[in-house]
């Protein structure tokens, strides 16, 4: 059947041919972009396992390039480290030739020692300085952080070289020690002490006992005194004149200067005046007898007669009033007599004194007393200077008394003065200009209280108790002489010295010792160096303490003793006590490692070190029959190690080395030393810190390493036995200090620093580099499924394109055929 209107055959042609266009275009598509999708519609289930591939393959590669910078940085820290172990080798080198100081000058160990100090700047400088795109590596900026907890103190070196903190970012650490570590420990018992050969001796103490006393001193004034003559008062001599008139004169008598009553001559004498009967002006006489002056005078003179014949007279000096030479004498005088003289003093010196003494006992107020007026205009005042001297100052131009002098001394808060001035003719103010300055005795007598002391040691000469219980006879005699010594024919010892009388010490030292039967010597320290029986006295000690050798090892003995370190043979002679055998292993406990102490007569050697790595080894080597050592429960040999630490690290059971305990884990690899022998639990917590690498694809704890670097400045490098820097100029361990403490400290760090390259060249080599390939193997064969899910197969597009191409053309011309279908209805109506 033909229709016109709905040409199926076209339909179906084109319906056939616009699916091999598409089928074209899809072969066309795939070749062109080598992917088999392209899109979503092309396979859903395909494009999500390939889109998931892929972001693990993007994820895996840069696990990768992580990986690889991790690998860097380590080998930039190895590359560091390496340095510093030459560093520390060279210095190592250093201590070990500077040991060597027998043949070693001072200044070319003092070279050794300026290399160290190089040496030990460029470690430092190492430490700051290795970086890694601006971030430091070995500065301790890498190290982990950690808080301290339960008994943290105890722990002497932290080494954390791994841990996961995961989410949080903190690991709590805890410690339980079940075991603490032990020294390996052997015990020899029943070695007596060696008891040494002893001299007797005995002593002679003597002893002084010295009062305190004041200081004191003086000031003495003097002053010249001029002779005066004796004087009296008014003489009255009345004359009868016959006229009933009583006319007279006064009359004053002085000694002259010269005379036979001058100056103190005159004091006292008593003057009487008489009458004599008229004799012609030639019977007026003065004489003396008995202290008393008799003036006779003539009658019938005048007063102007009398005042001439008196002032002719060679001994007084006679003063007068006005006289009438009008008036006749009479035929009697009356006078009122006697009178005393009185006043006449020969010349002399007067002398004051201020007596000044210290308030307190003692020598420091000892000084001087300074008189000084050499100053004019200078201000009166008493004083004590910085050398303790009273110092006095007077101004020459002014008048001090002596009393306000006294007062002054007596107002300073440490002197007391008393001032006498008790002469005839006292003295008076003292005046710079014309006085005479002062007599000073200086303060001196001031005494300490105390108590001198001397012994004299005497001693046999020769060992051994024969001496004991010898006395000592001290003794003193008036016969003057040196001191002598003598001894009895029981050994007894008598010395004899010169009573009240200064012995010196060492004169007695020589009596003893040439009498040939004691050594003697005074005892170091003595106060006291003289013997004085009237101030000293003295007190006999026996002899005593005198012994002969015994004790010690039975027989003489040779062992080996061996420990970590090394080995040391000794030698030791029969009668070696406990405490010399302990003395000759600790000389050389460096060298073996094993350190020897005792129990009572117990001998113990014990390892320096804890551990299994801690040995004690002692072999007798030769020893006779019934010696101490060989008869010991040791017998000929034993072999003794110590323990190590047990402990359990967040409850894993952690590996024990001596002090040290470690576990490795995939969440903690931490290293923990703990004080010697500690057996307390310790907490920490890791709270942050060290070098995070993401190493796998997912951004999870598990495919995160994180490491800790530590600081190798010399204040971190080191052991149980110091730290780098002591090697340092001037500190503990420096070579002129301690070299050989200097060699255990350099051991330590180059240990340490070892370590650390050695830890981060496994974290390399087994971590990182396994990693890599790791990643690697995983990531090609990700690529493999993810091409084998997206890639196109080039055979089998190049087919579809062809069979495509062909069905296009094809079904062209089938729909070119189909479309002439209609045309050929036309024939039927022709």
């Amino acid at each position: 059947m033909t229709r016109i209107n709905t040409n199926v055959p076209s339909l179906v042609a084109q319906n056939r041919l616009q699916s091999s266009n598409n089928d074209l275009q899809q072969a066309l598509t795939r070749l062109s972009t080598g992917l088999r999708i392209n899109s979503g519609s092309d396979d859903p289930a395909g494009l999500i396992a390939s889109e998931a591939l892929r972001s693990e393959i993007t994820s895996l590669g840069k696990a990768i390039s992580n990986t690889r910078r991790a690998s860097q940085i380590i080998s930039t820290a190895d590359s560091a480290l390496g340095q510093v172990s030459n560093l520390l080798n060279d210095v190592r080198g250093l201590v070990v030739e500077a040991a060597n100081t027998g043949a070693l000058s001072e200044d070319e160990v003092a070279a050794n020692q300026l290399q160290i100090d190089s040496s030990l700047e460029a470690i430092n400088r190492i430490a700051q300085t290795t970086t890694f795109q601006g971030r430091k590596l070995l500065s301790g900026d890498l190290d982990f952080l950690t808080k301290a907890g339960t008994n943290f103190n105890n722990i002497t070196n932290l080494q954390v070289d791994q841990a996961n903190l995961g989410a949080i970012g903190s690991l709590d650490v805890s410690v339980t020690v079940t075991a603490a570590a032990e020294q390996a420990s052997i015990t020899i018992p029943s070695i007596p002490a060696a008891i040494a050969p002893a001299t007797s001796a005995g002593s002679v103490d003597l002893q002084r006992v010295i009062t305190a006393d004041a200081a004191s001193g003086s000031l003495v004034f003097t002053q010249a005194n001029p002779q005066t003559e004796a004087a009296s008062g008014a003489v009255t001599v009345s004359l009868d004149d016959g006229g009933g008139g009583t006319p007279g004169g006064d009359f004053t008598l002085t000694t002259k200067a010269g005379g036979a009553f001058e100056g103190a001559l005159g004091e006292g004498l008593d003057v009487v005046i008489a009458t004599t009967a008229a004799a012609g002006g030639t019977a007026s006489t003065i004489v003396e007898a008995a202290g008393t002056v008799t003036i006779t005078l003539e009658e019938g003179q005048t007063l102007a007669q009398i005042a001439t014949f008196l002032g002719a007279d060679a001994d007084f000096e006679f003063a007068t009033t006005d006289v009438s030479a009008n008036v006749v004498a009479a035929t009697s005088a009356i006078t009122s007599g006697p009178a005393a003289l009185a006043g006449g003093a020969d010349a002399s010196t007067s002398t004051a004194t201020i007596a000044v003494t210290a308030t307190a006992d003692g020598e420091d107020f000892n000084g001087d007393i300074i008189f000084d007026e050499s100053t004019p205009g200078a201000t009166f005042g008493v004083a004590v200077n910085v050398d303790g001297d009273i110092v006095v100052t007077i101004d020459p131009d002014t008048d001090q008394s002596l009393a306000s002098i006294a007062s002054a001394i007596n107002d300073l808060a440490d002197f007391d003065a008393v001032l006498t001035n008790g002469d005839t003719i006292p003295v008076g103010d003292y005046d710079g200009g014309t006085s005479t300055a002062p007599t000073i005795t200086n303060l001196t007598g001031g005494v300490d209280a105390a108590t001198l002391t001397a012994s004299i040691n005497l001693t046999a000469k020769s060992t051994g108790a024969d001496a004991n219980t010898n006395t000592i006879t001290f003794q003193t005699t008036a016969t003057v002489g040196p001191p002598t010594a003598t001894v009895d024919t029981d050994g007894n010892i008598t010395i004899t010295v010169q009573e009240n009388t200064d012995v010196d010490l060492d004169d007695i030292i020589t009596a003893i010792t040439d009498e040939g039967t004691y050594d003697a010597e005074v005892e170091a320290g003595n106060t006291l160096t003289a013997f004085n029986s009237g101030t000293d006295t003295d007190t006999e000690n026996a002899f005593a303490g005198g012994l002969a050798a015994s004790g010690g090892l039975a027989k003489s003995v040779v062992f080996e003793l061996l420990g970590k370190s090394g080995s040391e043979v000794f030698n030791v002679s029969a009668g070696t006590g406990i405490d010399d055998l302990i003395t000759q292993i600790n000389l050389v406990q460096d060298a073996t490692g094993v350190t020897a102490s005792k129990d009572g007569q117990d001998l113990i050697l014990t390892s320096t070190e804890y551990g299994s790595d801690a040995i004690v080894d002692l072999r007798v080597i030769q020893e006779d029959d019934g010696g101490t050592i060989k008869t010991s429960p040791i017998g000929a040999g034993r072999r003794v190690t110590g323990q190590d630490i047990k402990a359990k690290v967040n409850g894993v059971d952690a590996n024990g080395r001596g002090n040290t305990l470690s576990i490795n884990t995939a969440t903690l690899d931490i290293s923990i030393t703990v004080k010697d022998g500690s057996d307390d639990s310790v907490g920490f917590t890791i709270n942050g810190g060290g070098a995070l690498f993401q190493l796998g694809a997912d951004v999870v704890s598990n495919q995160q390493a994180r490491i800790g670097i530590g600081s190798v400045s010399t204040a971190r490098l080191g052991g149980p036995a110091g730290r780098l820097f002591q090697l340092g100029s001037g500190e503990s361990a420096s070579l002129a200090n301690d070299p050989n403490l200097a060699a255990k400290i350099v051991t330590d760090a180059i240990d340490q620093v070892t370590g650390i390259r050695g830890r981060l060249g496994a974290f390399q080599a087994t971590t990182l580099e396994s990693n890599i390939v790791s990643l690697n193997d995983t990531l090609a064969n990700l690529q493999e499924a993810e091409s084998s899910i997206r890639d196109a197969d080039f055979a089998q597009e190049s087919a579809n394109l062809t069979r495509a191409q062909i069905l296009v053309q094809s079904g062209t011309n089938v729909l070119s055929l189909a479309n002439q279908n209609p045309q050929n209805v036309l024939s039927l109506l022709r």
